[in-house]
């Protein structure tokens, strides 16, 4: 049995679906995807499809990203953030458009049933971008903390490697699970082209919405497969990197 955790997709369902063929998908494996599956490359509507249709097959937990969230509250008609649209939303809207109302309200109840966070059996906790509230995500005063945080990752790039958990200085949040795994961030923003850690922190995002790779890690052996660079998937496009 094999705990697999997805990095995020961005609408590359052509990454998706080439990583995952890599991976040799089994029903004894437990997919955990940390969000962020549209917004970006122009199949977004068709990841999420192929998402909910994965999981006819496969044991997965679906994860929710800012991205998912800024998605499901255009699709309930709410006011659409002009940041939103600059940043990956104006493919989604395209993407959108050709599915008919009911399709639609298939994929807005995918999106409610998104967790916000995850604590597994062997306490590793994943979401998709990270928590402050020293008790835990369970305790963030305002719950989309969790998917648009970022102060966890930047906490860990700059901790000092020879702090161990004995040390009164190290942060408690870490102390909390056996690992934290998260995307939201990606890893080039520090030079880095596969899931990247620092102390009990593995982050997933490997950049598949721009110029990188889309990730899965095997939770436990740390074995990481990727796609081919997302946007080669993708030449007649831009994704976000325009």
């Amino acid at each position: 049995m094999r705990t697999l955790v997805v990095g995020d997709i961005h609408g590359g369902l052509r990454g998706l679906e080439q990583v995952l063929e890599r991976v040799i998908p089994t029903t004894n494996d437990t997919f955990v995807f940390l969000g962020d599956y549209v917004d970006g490359w122009s199949e977004n509507a068709e990841t999420v499809q192929y998402l909910i249709d994965f999981a006819e097959t496969y044991n997965c937990i679906f994860l929710r990203g800012n991205h998912d969230e800024l998605l499901y509250n255009y699709l309930k008609g709410k006011e659409s953030a002009p940041m939103w649209l600059d940043h990956g939303g104006k493919s989604s809207i395209k993407s959108y458009a050709k599915l008919s109302e009911a399709e639609i309200e298939v994929h807005i109840q995918f999106f409610e049933a998104l967790e916000n966070f995850h604590i597994d059996a062997k306490n590793r906790c994943y979401l998709h971008a990270g928590f402050t509230n020293q008790k835990g995500p369970k305790y963030e005063y305002f719950p989309n903390v969790v998917y648009w945080d970022r102060t966890l990752w930047e906490m860990v790039c700059g901790l000092d490697p020879t702090i161990s958990e004995e040390d009164d200085i190290y942060p408690k949040r870490l102390k909390l699970f056996r690992e934290i795994y998260i995307g939201h961030t990606p890893v080039f923003r520090i030079g880095k082209e596969i899931p990247a850690n620092f102390a009990n922190v593995w982050n997933v995002d490997t950049g598949a919405a721009f110029k990188g790779r889309l990730s899965i890690i095997d939770a436990d052996t740390k074995q990481v497969w990727q796609s081919d660079p997302v946007w080669q998937l993708y030449p007649e496009e831009a994704g976000r990197n325009a």
